[in-house]
């Protein structure tokens, strides 16, 4: 029986997994639960599924989680300290699916202590993809990929001395055929509306740019010890092929499956094994034809920003992920238009030189510069 901490257990990561575990008593024993400011929520997580530690990142919200848990067994913790003390202690699997910038004291402290990581958390790689791999390799821990991208290409990846492309698809989005000048007029409800996937806001509209695509090559370099000359993208509107890699003697291998989070992380909780899902099953007789096409980076520009901070290094793929986070929530918010966000994102990374980072204060730095200039564009744009 594997024991699991399941960092952001509140989330949609959260919820997929929990459902995958009460469905496999016999499998999985969670040691720990944790979350940001949703204690009833969390407290009914751990009551659900017996935990043993309860963690709430707000401090504040201590009382009210104690109190809640109260007579369960459940111990309960607060604060980013204990989330990070929690993040460390022996078990056999740590998801770490908390959003942002706060997952990743947690995901460190996890892979130095030599844990199994199954890894949702996007910043994590993006902004310190070299700090967890170095870490992972000190420590021995092994790094599982939730993405379903990324976890397909773990599926079928042989032997990385072997391979001559690692590709990931995309679906293209909810504007994949419309023009510049259409794409200036979308809204914010038009481009949440994910075609394939039911998603967060703010990962939809990344989707809609491409710049999820974006984020995912610099994940995907870092996972996987490949250089961007040997990473691509196509665009695949069906969202069932999830990743392909080429080798060396002509041979592409894909894994292909429903478009439910389910699969990557029910792969990730059991590997090397494999556990049953409820999800539906593909056909491919009746799936009808499938289509591949290269994305248009004139449409879509932020790929190609992403591409670029992927090949320059350093702070690039940090000050790329918080401006564009910057701009996303501004665009939601209804202050600039579609088309701004990747110019926000273009105009932070041409304002800030290149930089090293070689530690997790380092990384917050260059986050925080990021988006100060990324709201200072934000402004100007809004005031035109």
């Amino acid at each position: 029986m594997k024991t699991i901490t399941l960092l952001g257990a509140t989330g949609s990561i959260g919820a997929s997994t929990l459902d995958l575990v009460a469905r496999n008593p016999d499998r999985f024993r969670v040691h720990a639960v944790a979350s940001g400011r949703d204690w009833a929520k969390l407290a009914e997580i751990a009551r659900a599924c017996s935990a043993q530690v309860a963690v709430i990142a707000d401090e504040d919200r201590l009382p009210e989680l104690a109190e809640a848990l109260a007579g369960t067994g459940t111990q309960v913790r607060a604060g980013s300290t204990a989330m990070v003390e929690t993040a460390a202690e022996p078990v056999d699997l740590v998801v770490a699916a908390i959003v942002g910038a706060a997952g990743l004291a947690p995901t460190l402290a996890a892979i130095e202590a030599g844990t199994t990581v199954a890894l949702a958390n996007k910043e994590a790689l993006i902004c310190a993809g070299d700090l967890m791999t170095a870490a992972a390799a000190r420590s021995g821990a092994r790094i599982l990929p939730i993405d379903s991208e990324h976890n397909a290409i773990f599926q079928v990846l042989e032997d990385v001395g072997r391979i001559s492309r690692i590709v990931l698809t995309a679906s293209g989005g909810p504007f994949r055929g419309l023009s510049r000048e259409d794409m200036a007029r979308v809204t914010p409800a038009e481009a949440v509306r994910h075609p394939n996937w039911s998603m967060g806001a703010k990962i939809s509209v990344d989707s809609a740019t491409l710049m999820n695509k974006g984020l995912e090559l610099i994940e995907a370099h870092h996972l996987f010890g490949v250089g961007p000359d040997r990473l691509g993208v196509l665009v695949h509107p069906q969202s069932l092929v999830h990743g392909l890699v080429e080798y060396v003697d002509g041979s592409v291998l894909a894994q292909l499956g429903p478009a439910d989070m389910r699969v990557p992380i029910a792969h990730a909780l059991a590997w090397p094994e494999r556990i049953e899902t409820p999800v539906n099953r593909l056909c491919l007789a009746t799936a009808g034809k499938l289509e591949f096409e290269e994305p248009d980076r004139a449409r879509f520009p932020a790929l190609a920003l992403a591409e670029a901070a992927l090949a320059a290094g350093g702070c690039r793929p940090c000050v790329l992920s918080a401006a564009n986070e910057v701009a996303v929530g501004a665009f939601l918010e209804g202050r600039i238009g579609f088309l701004d966000i990747a110019a926000v994102v273009s105009d932070t990374l041409s304002a800030l030189a290149v930089a090293p980072v070689t530690t997790l204060e380092e990384v917050a730095a260059a986050d925080a510069v990021a988006r100060e200039v990324a709201r200072s564009f934000v402004a100007h744009r809004a005031a035109r």
